[in-house]
């Protein structure tokens, strides 16, 4: 084969073979094609796109590309969740607890992950002795135990998508809906899950802020798990506003717990719901939506849910007691109210700024080596459809008294509020579903 004439058929928008796409991502991967033909290779998708059958081809010559994890030794259906990211997104913190206390079993593998804050492993990491490396026998036994277990991603999974994706990153294709769909799905399809639900983000604050655009990449990613017989559902959910009050890792492990107890934001609830669900009825768990939900509620409401999160806290070496004890979670050196300048209505918050302004502050990460001080981030205190008097806290920064961040950090965060003299409704949360039978448009 010759990488030249296939860079030009797709192109010229003609579908490649199983084995051209292969050739490819095998070349590439092992040397032999360089940099600046994959590039062109990914600027052609971006343009002309791929088929269904070549996502799912792409798709698994990546997860071929690298160790797969048999997670066979763990008894039962293994079910997993993927969020495509948000500002405040610390669902999963939540759910795979709250689910597994219901007889779910969630073995999930998560990433540090480059944004606003940190990813979910930087997050568990807050709480004071939490590891998350493990090797694959002892994430098979915490979770044969204990039916959940949350761990770093290792770097032999999917290692071709780790490769094309910094060539995305410096060649402005990031955002094709084919080499975004395959990413995700290699790595979920490699980390060995049974079922997977899917919650891809829209609205501001999210990869995919167009609608339509949510939609096309949910379907195209529930159709690369069918077609290779796993179980995948995906919900398009609103991201036009931080989910939550809290903006920050150890800030977001408080907010979690608080959820946990039933104390939480009714968004990040309901979210819960939805998704904790979903993944119970692909277990074969609940005969019906509002079945699963009622078993979720109870699990909430009993603290079923909350022993769930100590049991997986102490298997994997942390210490329980914040569950109880917050304030032995990292805590900022100092906090800073941003004060409303007005009095009217919260019309809006432009998730994007507010992540960008926790960023600032230092939440997040530049590149993946870079240092996350854990205690530092935003809570906000008043959120959209709120009424707001001027002098009110419209949020509470947590930072390490650096002024050098906090001034631009309190101009961005500012920038990103929008208050006017008419009340307005809280965006939508959960818009849609989407199976291999189509998209529910919902009314939740």
């Amino acid at each position: 084969m010759n990488t030249y004439e296939l860079i030009k058929k797709k192109r010229d928008g003609a579908s490649l073979t199983t084995e051209e796409i292969g050739y490819l991502i095998e070349g590439f991967t092992h040397g032999r094609i360089p940099d600046y033909q994959m590039a062109a290779f990914l600027m052609s998708v971006y343009f002309k796109g791929m088929s269904a059958r070549e996502c799912r081809d792409l798709t698994m010559k990546m997860v071929l590309s690298g160790a797969s994890v048999d997670l066979s030794a763990i008894q039962g259906f293994k079910v997993d969740k993927h969020s495509t990211g948000g500002v405040g997104d610390k669902t999963t913190l939540v759910l795979a607890p709250l689910v597994a206390s219901c007889g779910g079993i969630v073995a999930k593998m998560s990433g540090r992950e480059l944004g606003h804050t940190g990813g979910t492993v930087d997050k568990l990491e807050s709480i004071p002795g939490m590891r998350t490396e493990f090797t694959k026998d002892q994430f098979i036994d915490i979770t044969n135990r204990i039916h959940v277990s949350v761990i770093a991603q290792t770097e032999t999974l999917a290692p071709a998508d780790k490769r094309i994706y910094a060539l995305r990153n410096v060649t402005a294709t990031v955002d094709a809906i084919p080499l975004i769909a395959s990413s995700i799905m290699s790595k979920k399809l490699a980390a060995g899950a049974d079922g997977i639900v899917l919650d891809v983000k829209t609205g501001a604050g999210a990869f995919t802020p167009l609608y339509a655009d949510a939609v096309k990449l949910a379907k195209t990613m529930v159709d690369i798990g069918e077609s290779v017989g796993k179980k995948t559902t995906a919900f398009i959910t609103g991201m036009a506003q931080p989910l939550g009050y809290a903006i920050g890792n150890a800030l977001e492990i408080k907010e979690s717990i608080d959820t946990l107890n039933g104390t939480g934001p009714a968004d990040l609830t309901d979210l819960v719901l939805t998704l904790g669900s979903e993944m119970l009825l692909l277990s074969g768990l609940g005969r019906s939506p509002s079945e699963a939900k009622a078993m979720l509620r109870s699990h909430i409401a009993n603290k079923k849910g909350t022993q769930k999160f100590k049991a997986l806290i102490e298997a994997q070496g942390g210490d329980s007691g914040v569950v109880e004890n917050t304030d032995l979670l990292p805590r900022s050196r100092t906090t800073i109210p941003l004060e409303s300048k007005t009095s009217g209505f919260v019309q809006g918050i432009d998730a994007l700024e507010t992540g960008m302004a926790a960023k600032i502050l230092g939440a997040g990460r530049q590149t993946k080596e870079d240092a996350i001080d854990l205690s530092i981030g935003i809570v906000l205190c008043k959120k959209v459809g709120d009424p707001v008097q001027k002098g009110d806290p419209l949020a509470i920064l947590h930072s390490d008294g650096d002024t050098a961040k906090i001034e631009p950090a309190v101009k961005r965060l500012s920038g990103a509020y929008t208050i006017g003299p008419e009340a307005v409704s809280p965006p939508k949360l959960i818009l849609a579903r989407i199976s291999g039978d189509g998209v529910e448009e919902l009314n939740e």
